[in-house]
């Protein structure tokens, strides 16, 4: 049998921050191991940023006019499917992934090829976003009922999704994201320091529900701990306006092998979501890099971290969140076990399974 064609994209700019990105490189333009497929993005406002390494540019399609709801948003679904059909000629598909349950990609794919079978892959921003937009909500609904599987990578990722639209367990079906083969196999050198301060990192968006402005509030002021953040510049002068951040060290938005450098540098990374996650791949990857974690527990997060990671209750209750950091800073016993159970548990999670996987869910639903 021949390779699965795959079609599958996301109606965001080329460049845009965020881990459904992440995982479209990975699976789909990342070699080797890559998925077979076909992929889309929006074009940047500016120049998009040169892919790293050895990842393509997935093709990049000239829509405007993306909104959230209403007639606007129907409009720019008809242009974007227009767009995606006359760039991807229907005979060449075999299946469809839906990157995300909500937003404009998904009815377009839909409405597109209504003849092919499609997979749909659950992130944490659709299911966020279908409870808070009713146009949303719709077209979550409609791509549950259309879609021949349902992709979750957590099973609190299942939970909310059934809360948000029926769907028979027979579909639903549990595929972690991955950690890319070689970061596994040969993570970076930490950086070990003697000064006795617990350098805390941050890495990720800025946006309400990630807790990023509670972490510098329980953070402010209090001695031997220092509080990195690599973030989108753009989100990180918002927060600045609201927050005094003259304590943290803003790294800027980091590549992602950038990234892995600076997990090497610092000796905890805290993630204080206050909504679920789909599944913290920035967790599970500072965990690969021998980065112990720290985590608010929210579901997504507990079912991928569990008790290799602290659960951390920055939001409720930060008095005691810091006690605990405050430990950890005197505890170096502390820090190397949560290093050696993090690492066990980035582990379990290659990125070539993850692949493998949804080749072969992709092979039994064509």
């Amino acid at each position: 049998m021949s390779a699965v064609r795959v079609l599958t994209g996301l109606d965001l700019p080329w460049g845009s921050p965020g881990g459904s990105v992440e995982l479209l490189k990975d699976l789909y333009l990342d070699a080797p191991g890559a998925l077979a497929a076909n992929s889309f993005m929006l074009v940047p406002d500016g120049p998009p940023p040169p892919p790293e390494d050895a990842a393509e540019l997935p093709d990049l399609l000239n829509v405007p006019g993306k909104q959230l709801e209403g007639d606007g948003f129907w409009a720019y679904v008809e242009r974007l499917t227009q767009a995606v059909t006359e760039r991807f000629p229907h005979d060449e598909q075999d299946v469809i992934h839906l990157q995300h349950l909500a937003f404009g990609a998904t009815p377009a794919l839909l409405r597109g090829y209504p003849k092919q079978p499609s997979i749909g892959l659950v992130h944490g921003t659709d299911l966020l976003f279908a409870a808070e937009y009713p146009t949303q909500a719709e077209v979550l609904r409609e791509a549950v009922a259309a879609a021949c599987s349902l992709v979750v990578p957590t099973a609190g990722m299942a939970d909310q999704l059934r809360r948000l639209a029926p769907v028979e367990s027979s579909r639903i079906v549990h595929i972690p994201w991955g950690v890319p083969d070689a970061l596994l196999a040969k993570p970076p050198v930490r950086k070990e320091r003697d000064d006795g301060e617990l350098r805390v990192l941050y890495a990720g968006r800025l946006t309400a529900e990630k807790g990023a402005a509670e972490l510098v509030d329980a953070l402010d002021g209090v001695a031997g701990l220092r509080l990195s953040m690599a973030s989108p510049e753009a989100e990180y002068r918002r927060l600045s306006a609201v927050r005094d951040v003259s304590a943290v060290h803003y790294l800027g938005w980091l590549t992602r092998k950038e990234l892995w450098a600076a997990f090497a540098e610092h000796d905890l990374l805290v993630m204080p979501s206050a909504k679920l996650e789909a599944f913290g791949l920035v967790a599970v990857e500072a965990q690969a890099c021998g980065l112990p974690v720290a985590y608010q527990p929210v579901p997504g997060l507990s079912d991928a971290l569990g008790d290799s990671a602290l659960p951390l209750d920055i939001l409720a209750d930060p008095r005691r969140a810091l006690a605990e950091l405050i430990r950890l800073r005197e505890d170096q016993g502390a820090l190397d076990e949560l290093r050696r159970s993090g690492f066990r548990n980035a582990a379990r999670f290659p990125l070539s399974r993850t692949a493998q996987e949804l080749a072969s869910l992709s092979a039994q639903v064509r």
